[in-house]
């Protein structure tokens, strides 16, 4: 039989409800609540923080669950000069027109803890945080995850066919490989692989790199701010090849555990991020990623639940995956790695 919450467990997840009801202005968190806008603001804030990736993209609150993007990207050239004398000075129009709407989908975040882990963190005086950090983290993970795995969103999602949540919402992948097919790169001298080594498509990841970077729009390529998002398998593969010619050398051992010899590939900036697919490369920049979510729909509830032994976040609302100028991003993906 399933043991209920400690005594001083209970009374710890009391005093959470309690924080969190005052926290968000409503009479008890056991019923679900509507998140105010500018509080759903600083639980954005909070989410984001807990995850590196998260803070250099943008995460933008919005009104409305289908509209306009909020940033335009300039796509061209501005500059110039005009005879007055002949001709009216005419501003042009280099914002990227194409696809330039975003819309938002239900989202649902729904946590449990089980009674041990609540017991466990009761003897400390910062329960209230490390419970509100534990929720926030996951759900940071999970929005990375959806932006680098999803191709749809069900009605109905289904973890157990879709573990890596590809059913909840359309990433910035997914929405790359419909609107702009010929910025992915799937297919070398096979169908369906790009093979990496010594005989394949691509000698190196350097060339690799390279490749898919021109594959970016020739205006916005060299604007300076492009990086390259490297799955963990390609960068395992390159620093094991850097340790079996150089890591007998400890200064040059040292180097390649900090990073330091593979800081770039392609003449970019190299970063692995968490969740990433593990034989892929992105190139594009920071900002050109976003997640916008709708100010006014977060809802939110925390209760007890006995017949799961756990206490339950619930957490909702509606959010979607932003490519801010689909002509600055482009995609390897199906590497495979030759002997």
């Amino acid at each position: 039989m399933a043991q209920p919450l400690s005594a001083n467990g209970a009374k710890k997840y009391a005093a959470l409800q309690a924080a969190i009801a005052e926290s968000y202005g409503v009479q008890q968190a056991s019923e679900m609540f509507s998140v105010e806008p500018s509080i759903a603001q600083e639980l954005n804030d909070a989410i984001t923080a807990k995850a590196d990736f998260l803070e250099r993209i943008n995460i933008v609150p919005v009104s409305e669950i289908k509209g306009e993007k909020v940033f335009i990207g300039v796509n061209g050239p501005v500059t110039g000069r005009t005879d007055t004398k002949e001709n009216d000075r005419i501003a042009k129009d280099a914002s990227a027109l194409g696809n330039s709407l975003y819309e938002l989908f239900s989202t649902e975040s729904d946590v449990g803890m089980p009674y041990a882990k609540i017991d466990a963190w009761a003897k400390f005086p910062d329960f209230h945080d490390r419970y509100s950090a534990a929720v926030q983290k996951r759900i940071a993970q999970d929005r990375i995850v959806v932006g680098f795995h999803g191709t749809h969103a069900a009605v109905q999602t289904d973890i157990k066919k879709y573990p890596l949540l590809q059913d909840v919402n359309k990433g910035w992948l997914q929405q790359l490989r419909e609107l702009a097919p010929q910025q992915v790169l799937k297919d070398g001298k096979e169908p369906a692989k790009v093979t990496l080594g010594e005989g394949g498509d691509y000698a190196n990841l350097d060339a690799l790199v390279h490749d898919t970077k021109q594959l970016v729009d020739e205006i916005l390529r060299e604007d300076g701010d492009l990086v390259a998002i490297i799955g963990s398998d390609l960068l395992a593969a390159d620093k094991a090849k850097l340790y079996t010619k150089q890591g007998a050398t400890p200064t040059e051992k040292e180097r390649i555990e900090d990073a330091q010899v593979i800081a770039t590939y392609g003449g970019l900036p190299a970063f692995s991020v968490p969740n990433f697919p593990v034989n892929a490369v992105l190139v594009t920049s920071w900002d050109n990623l976003s997640l916008y979510y709708q100010d006014s729909s977060w809802r939110k509830q925390a209760v007890d639940n006995p017949k799961r032994s756990r206490v339950e976040d619930y957490n909702s609302r509606n959010e979607g995956y932003v490519i801010e100028q689909i002509e600055k991003i482009a995609l390897t993906e199906n590497v495979e790695l030759l002997p």
